[in-house]
């Protein structure tokens, strides 16, 4: 790879200092994985042959490389999309190994599902999403790094000639008591060649110095502040081209055809081809592609294209929720008994609307193939063995000729978790339209992210509850109506009995002792193509369950807390994370005048969080969130300071959907197209955030997720109380604007 690459970057020879020639090259060799020094530049070939086959990365699993230098390189199964799932690989790889932090590197790997293979579903397939990258990791990224240590410490016993028992390992650092000691790159090479251990002791939560540490700073932390970290956007290849994509104005619609002669007298563009996902123009740079796209002309067939308008889509869900459910998810005791001797019977019903996942950095992937028949791709891959079979069948190369570049990603929020390839696709069709005579970069703008499809799904749910004469709940009816994430996907089998679980979680396993309740399902089928969105079904589920409970609470005279402690075991995680929430936001202290709260607990993702909201009113019909106090249980914690992030993250990734994000449709086609239609929020919105994090012995859960769900119910639950107003249509906005 590194000769390749050298012949095909022009440096300028003779009229370089050494300084300057040494730090490209550096640079060079931090792409390709290879390590390179001064001394290459200065070294017969022999010598530099000598001095590379010394510093390259030795393979101890396919979990763990190192090098001559000492480097520790950790090849993740898991997905780097911000949520720190490689910082979290590397701590437990980094524990084990006893290696010394600044060493460590770690990079996305692929193409082995036996050794990727996501545990928590099962391990046949690699893929990053429902928060389980540490649970998925918990176990074997341990028993690589203590395999590693092993296998350093047995080729330095046999090389000083002393009993294994007696080395010590700290810091990268292997020492025997007799005073000899050395690197991990003096016996990386010797060490790799050593059968890897099956058998190994993991160390004593006590004996830890990374995991849980609060301190530890993320490996990659100074990278991402000082912009120097690489992401798909960021990539440049020689002779590279850039396209960009012109999809059809409706979901269904296909191209019928297109004129682009006008587009290909633009100066810099290159050809226009079809796809079957658009028309693709491309362009020597992303400039020329984009006015180029401006000069085609398209004419769609719109035969079988979604054209209902969101009034109509939520109008008819509005209809079958107060129909019968087609589907029952849940189903206990006989809540139409207890409705009809009920002392008091409520009804509400609550509307969500389409998302965005709007990630920071838009959909992109680049497609070469290489001399050799190998199909390279790079991109943001949150499924990659099924990228690399889809990518193998459009090019007509085997799967095993499709190499796969895993790179960082600015967001997903499951945007990049698609079964039918996505972007992925798009650049392979774009590069084997023209040939494969140059590396492609399909980039999509923002328009094309926000109106290309794969939303959360919009919702309607109806629900009821029953007190009886001591204002106990005792009956509770949800009935949900929307579309389905897993039909027509190769999760499809996961539908059962007409159930989709992603629709029903956290409807279907409420915490709370309720006797007699039902959940019920109706699946709608609707042309706009939607896909799992940060916290998934608990994103509307927990909204219109912990709004609603509260509005029960009110009608029994109870107070909110009280109530759900009061259908709670008390020692059951969610009465514990509730407990400690009410605490460290004083619940039963009177605020100053003008703030109000409100509280909400959800579980998702194995994970359990309790919040509470500290609002004011804005003085226009609105309100500021000025406070939110969050207790956690995620299992133990493997970085307590990322565990923190991640819940604050998605306390403003909530807050943003919930205020004022939506999508919304005229006639089939998408309103917005970029954030001055698509409000996320802004900084000055975002409230001061504190998260409590439960101590657990407990193996880690999720925490990219769990922080999500219960913003929203906590922060309607308060408003009511700032404005007297129930709030069940989302966004905000268009409640309090009704």
């Amino acid at each position: 790879m590194l000769p390749k690459l050298m012949q095909t970057i022009a440096l300028p020879a003779a009229r370089v200092e050494a300084s300057r020639r040494q730090f490209l090259l550096g640079a060079l060799a931090a792409g390709t994985g290879i390590a390179v020094g001064f001394r290459l530049l200065s070294a017969s070939p022999a010598a530099a042959s000598e001095t590379a086959e010394e510093s390259r990365p030795h393979a101890f699993s396919p979990y763990v490389t190192i090098d001559g230098e000492g480097k520790v390189t950790v090849l993740s199964s898991q997905f780097e999309m911000g949520q720190g799932s490689y910082n979290g690989i590397a701590t437990l790889v980094a524990e084990e190994l006893d290696a010394d932090w600044s060493t460590i590197e770690v990079k996305g790997a692929a193409g082995n599902i036996p050794a990727y293979g996501n545990i928590a579903f099962g391990g046949t397939l690699q893929a990053t999403g429902g928060s389980t990258s540490m649970v998925s990791s918990w176990e074997r990224y341990r028993k690589a790094g203590a395999a590693a240590r092993a296998m350093l410490v047995a080729a330095a016993a046999a090389e000083w000639g002393v009993d294994a028992t007696e080395i010590t390992v700290e810091n990268g650092v292997l020492s025997h008591p007799s005073g000899k000691s050395g690197g991990f790159g003096e016996f990386a090479a010797k060490a790799a060649s050593i059968a890897v251990p099956t058998d190994v002791k993991l160390k004593q939560p006590s004996d830890w110095k990374l995991i849980g540490n609060a301190g530890l700073k993320r490996f990659d932390s100074a990278r991402k502040a000082n912009g120097t970290e690489q992401y798909t956007i960021d990539v440049k290849l020689p002779g590279m081209l850039t396209a960009v994509m012109i999809h059809p104005p409706l979901f269904g619609a296909k191209a019928k055809s297109f004129a682009a002669s006008a587009a290909r007298a633009v100066k810099g563009v290159i050809d226009v081809v079809e796809t079957p996902r658009g028309i693709a123009v491309v362009g020597d740079n992303m400039w020329a592609a984009l006015k180029g796209r401006e000069a085609v002309t398209v004419e769609w067939d719109e035969t079988a294209a979604e054209k209902r308008g969101t009034a109509g889509l939520m109008s008819a869900y509005r209809d079958l929720a107060k129909k019968t459910p087609v589907a029952i998810a849940r189903n206990d005791g006989d809540a139409e008994a207890q409705f009809a001797k009920a002392a008091k019977v409520l009804e509400a019903s609550f509307e969500f609307p389409y998302l965005a996942h709007a990630a920071m950095e838009p959909l992109n992937a680049v497609a070469r193939m290489d001399n050799d028949g190998t199909l390279e791709i790079w991109g943001g891959h949150q499924f990659p063995d099924v990228y690399q079979r889809l990518a193998g069948e459009i090019a007509g190369v085997p799967a095993e000729k499709v190499r796969l570049h895993v790179m960082k990603t600015g967001g997903s929020f499951g945007r990049r978790a698609v079964f039918d390839g996505d972007v992925v696709v798009e650049a392979v069709y774009v590069a084997k339209a023209i040939g494969f005579r140059a590396p492609v970069k399909v980039q999509w703008t923002r328009e094309n992210d926000m109106q290309a499809g794969r939303y959360r799904p919009a919702y309607v749910h109806s629900l009821k509850a029953g007190l009886d004469e001591g204002g106990r709940l005792v009956a509770w009816h949800n009935h949900i109506v929307g579309q389905s994430i897993m039909a027509k996907t190769a999760f499809e089998g996961m539908v059962q009995n007409g159930v989709d679980p992603t629709s029903v979680e956290g409807a279907n396993n409420l915490p709370y002792a309720i006797p007699n309740q039902t959940v019920g399902l109706t699946t709608t089928d609707a042309g706009v193509p939607v896909l799992w969105w940060r916290s998934v079904g608990s994103t509307h589920t927990a909204f219109a369950a912990e709004t609603f409970l509260d509005e029960v609470a009110e009608a029994a005279g109870r107070d909110p807390v009280e109530f759900r402690l009061s259908m709670l075991e008390p020692e059951s995680r969610h009465a514990i994370v509730l407990r400690l929430a009410a605490e460290k936001a004083e619940w039963e202290k009177p605020l100053p005048q003008g703030r109000f709260r409100g509280v909400a607990v959800a579980e998702s993702f194995g994970s359990v969080v309790a919040q509470i909201a500290e609002v004011s009113a804005d003085g226009n019909g609105g309100i500021k969130v000025e406070r939110v106090v969050a207790a956690v249980d995620c299992g133990l914690a493997i970085n307590p300071d990322q565990v923190r992030a991640q819940v604050e993250g998605g306390i403003g990734f909530g807050l943003s959907a919930i205020l004022g994000e939506e999508i919304t449709l005229t006639d089939g086609k998408v309103d917005q197209g970029n954030f001055d239609t698509y409000t996320p929020l802004r900084i000055d919105a975002m409230p001061k955030v504190e998260v409590h994090i439960i101590a657990s012995a407990n193996p880690p859960s999720g925490i990219g997720e769990p922080g999500v769900p219960p913003i929203g119910p906590a922060v309607a639950n308060a408003a009511y109380r700032a404005l007297g107003k129930r709030i069940r249509v989302l966004p905000f906005a268009r409640s309090l604007n009704a």
